[in-house]
């Protein structure tokens, strides 16, 4: 076999080649100079920095006299005068702070809090609040203070960041963005208090003594060394005006020379083969925005075209025609939301022709993100979930969307895509760009409707109720899916806007193998694993040596009801194959079918778990199980099998989760299991209505002329006011006019829920491909369509109520007929 290096190296083509030769050179030649002369930081190099502009004559001319405070205050004075190219500029200090005053009047007093304790030394990055990085004032620039462990000083190719053995980089890298200095300046605006520059000044200085030229961790990744250029470019907008005669320090050449030498490494490697993904978007990014902001700067306009390049590239490798981001990670789709909606604010206050397509993908992203996003603006953590962001100066959760959907609603002038009043931060966004959507008005009730992301692979089920479903059915990951689990089929679900049940997260990359690879695997996702084995295989932190993916044979949207039904190749020759019914604000019900060829007699065991977010209390009794919370009430149930509840349980590595990177706590994850031979089903009902709630599941046969349906399986929900049967089918072949039977109800359908009530025979109907319903005896029901219909609900407790392609409908309720009108929510009695 040929080894892995060799078989990556014959995939290279010509382009991939030369530029790894090209960037190998300039490490090895960068390499050997750091060994002849020590990396040190330089004034003078500003002087050949900057452009060669006739009225940055007097800067150049004190920079070659090296006259470096009269330099310095030449440019903070240019800076305080030049039109504004960046989010924030000091032109625009006073009106920006006077309307966060009059908007959020508690907007100061948290600002404060928030730079008063970093200040103090004290830093919440990640999961980790108040870390301190060293016992003196400042930082430890290259300390990981949860390990209290620190790498190598080394040249940056050298430096093996990846290794446990020096810390999590995740957490050395964090603080080392530097975007607790938005929050420093955020403070500065907000309350005139000059500590916090001062902090931002000492800030500066000591890393700058710290981490000279190429040297240590802090030069390793090209992402970070992109965010830490926007970070510094809002530290300009936030105090470079202030500065006056009597500056002791001439801190904005030494930041302009430090900024162009950081900007220049990341153009000689960028990520066009390393991280292709967001890591290449955020590189991008960095240049299109320094480039714009810093015209001063000799190299701005190389740097802004290439990045403009690379930004326009990407939209069509990375972003899906459904608008999702390819990564397949809710987090990593709102870093790329982010992005793109800061270089569409920039190119539009450059004047930018670019931004027209900023904007578009800015309104792809924002509606993949609404639509991923519950009625509160949170996402599930869906993917690999880093836990930063891109402009948290705010100190908001990462998975709460709300200012980045409003930043894209004022953007892109959709009122649609945002939730509620506009936050705090869109303000800060969107300064002398647009007006941000003052209030939506929204309520517990969502008004978005369900909806798919077929090429990212996400289903939504929503209901007006504020439930909120999300079934992953599409392909492992992007590329190498570096960020991807292995959780094909899986599903979360919030309930009147409170999640229920929720994907682990992240805890970690590379600290604790074992962590990254248990919380990024099937058993930890809400779904089926078979013979204790998981779908994918991982290979290392962010390879797998297998992956599976998932294919979706129908998606049905409806008004009383969604339906999911896909399958993946994870556990090939057997088949998982997972139908999903969400009828709206009252049940969902889950049908796993395990597969196998007909030679496969042996006996399998099949797992389906249930992760519920913590806040809820789980109680199990045979084949239920009860979920409470705050008055809220969720019941489990199964037709057979056995229900089982985690916590915490080490033994079995279940009942954990990650709220944030960084932290792993422990919470309930139900389990229901089955062995036999396959094929088999493994069914869950999910009881969402309190006021009808269900009692009993238990198997009814499914009967049909022998050859007539491939599968199928069905079940009797039985509740307080109701009995539900739930079918689920699978025709063999064409139908031609054959039918199927649950007890006394015959059907053609390929899912069909009937509720029977003293009242009704059936009293509420839901049907997916099909054309046929009829029940016998005096008070029968026969629905007869004209042809196969893809989805169908009737509604018949207070009228005839339909939803679905009704057209040329004969429906029959217990003698009475009854006409079905195209397009009309209500049928009229005959």
């Amino acid at each position: 076999m040929m080894p892995r290096s060799l078989a990556r190296l014959a995939r290279m083509d010509r382009a991939e080649l030369a530029w790894r030769a090209g960037a190998t050179a300039r490490t090895a030649i960068d390499r050997v100079r750091t060994r002849w002369m020590a990396p040190r930081w330089s004034r003078e190099d500003l002087l050949h920095a900057l452009a060669p502009a006739e009225d940055l004559r007097d800067v150049r001319r004190a920079l070659a006299e090296r006259a470096w405070g009269r330099a310095h205050r030449a440019l903070a004075r240019r800076l305080a005068s030049s039109p504004q190219r960046f989010v924030v500029a000091p032109s625009s200090r006073a009106a920006v702070a006077a309307r966060i005053r009059d908007e959020f009047p508690q907007a100061a007093s948290h600002a404060v809090a928030r730079a008063d304790r970093i200040l103090a030394g004290e830093y919440d990055l990640l999961a980790f609040r108040g870390l301190r990085f060293g016992p003196d004032a400042l930082p430890d620039w290259r300390l990981d203070p949860t390990v209290n462990r620190r790498p190598p000083v080394a040249f940056w190719a050298s430096v093996a960041y990846l290794d446990p053995a020096y810390g999590d980089h995740k957490v050395i890298w964090e603080l080392n963005r530097h975007q607790h200095w938005l929050a420093l300046g955020r403070a500065y605006w907000l309350s005139d208090d000059a500590r916090y520059r001062d902090r931002f000044l000492a800030e500066l200085r000591s890393w700058l003594d710290a981490n000279p030229p190429l040297t240590g961790i802090n030069w390793a990744s090209m992402l970070e060394l992109g965010f830490r250029s926007i970070s510094w470019i809002w530290a300009i907008g936030f105090f470079a005006a202030d500065d006056d005669d009597t500056a002791s320090w001439p801190w904005l050449v030494d930041l302009l020379a430090a900024l162009d030498r950081q900007l220049t490494h990341v153009e000689r490697n960028l990520s066009y083969y390393f991280s292709p993904n967001t890591h290449l978007l955020g590189e991008a990014l960095a240049l299109y925005v320094a480039g714009s902001a810093l015209p001063d700067l000799a190299a701005s306009a190389r740097r802004r075209a290439l990045g403009r390049k690379i930004l326009v590239d990407e939209i069509g490798r990375q972003i899906g025609a459904d608008g999702g981001h390819l990564e397949r990670s809710t987090h990593y789709h709102r870093y790329t939301l982010d992005f793109y909606a800061l270089a569409a604010i920039v190119a539009r206050l450059t004047d930018d022709a670019a931004a027209a397509r900023f904007e578009e993908a800015v309104e792809r992203l924002g509606a993949a993100a609404r639509l991923l996003a519950d009625a509160r603006g949170r996402v599930p953590h869906i993917g690999d979930d880093d836990g930063g962001a891109l402009v948290p100066i705010a100190g908001r959760p990462a998975d709460d969307l709300r200012d980045s959907l409003a930043v894209a609603a004022a953007v892109t002038r959709r009122r649609d895509l945002q939730i509620g009043r506009a936050p705090e931060e869109a303000i800060w966004m969107l300064n002398g760009v647009a007006a941000p959507i003052v209030h939506v008005h929204t309520s517990a009730a969502d008004s978005v409707r369900s909806g798919a992301l077929p090429d990212t692979g996400y289903y939504v089920s929503r209901s007006a109720a504020g439930d909120h479903l999300v079934v992953d059915g599409g392909a492992h990951g992007y590329q190498n899916g570096g960020h991807a689990h292995a959780d094909a089929l899986s599903l979360t679900l919030s309930v009147r806007g409170l999640p229920l049940l929720i994907d682990p997260g992240t805890g970690c990359y590379t600290t604790d193998p074992q962590q990254r690879d248990r919380l990024r695997s099937t058993a930890l996702h809400n779904t089926l694993t078979l013979d204790d084995a998981p779908q994918s295989i991982p290979r290392g932190p962010f390879h797998w040596a297998r992956a599976a993916n998932a294919r979706v044979a129908r998606w049905r949207v409806n008004d009383g009801f969604d339906y999911f039904d896909g399958a993946h190749d994870g556990y090939a020759p057997l088949v998982h194959r997972r139908r999903v019914l969400a009828l709206h604000g009252d049940l969902v019900v889950v049908a796993d079918l395990v597969d196998a060829p007909a030679a496969d007699a042996a006996s399998h065991a099949a797992a389906v778990h249930w992760h519920v977010d913590p806040r809820w209390t789980v109680a199990v009794r045979g084949r239920h199980a009860t979920l409470t919370r705050a008055g809220e009430r969720v019941g489990l149930a199964v037709p057979h099998g056995f229900v089982e509840a985690f916590v915490g349980d080490e033994a079995a590595g279940l009942g954990w989760y990650s709220p944030a990177y960084g932290r792993v706590d422990r919470t309930t994850t139900i389990r229901v299991g089955h062995t036999g031979a396959a094929p088999f089903w493994i069914v869950s009902v999910l009881d969402l209505n309190a006021q009808n709630p269900v009692a009993d599941v238990d198997w009814v046969p499914v009967w049909a002329e022998a050859g007539a349906i491939a599968h199928g399986t069905a079940i009797r929900v039985t509740r307080a006011g109701s009995i539900d049967y739930v079918l689920f089918a699978e025709p063999a072949a064409e139908r031609g006019g054959r039918t199927w039977r649950i007890g006394e109800i015959e059907t053609d359908a390929r899912m069909l829920f009937c509720r029977a009530t003293a009242e009704r025979p059936i009293a509420r109907l839901a049907l997916v491909d099909g054309s046929i319903v009829r029940t016998a005896g005096r008070r029968g029901f026969q629905l007869e369509l004209p042809q196969t219909v893809p989805d169908l609900h009737l509604d018949l407790t207070v009228d005839a109520r339909g939803a679905g392609a009704t057209s040329g409908a004969s429906l029959v309720v217990g003698g009475r007929e009854y006409e079905v009108a195209r397009d009309r929510r209500t049928m009229p009695r005959s």
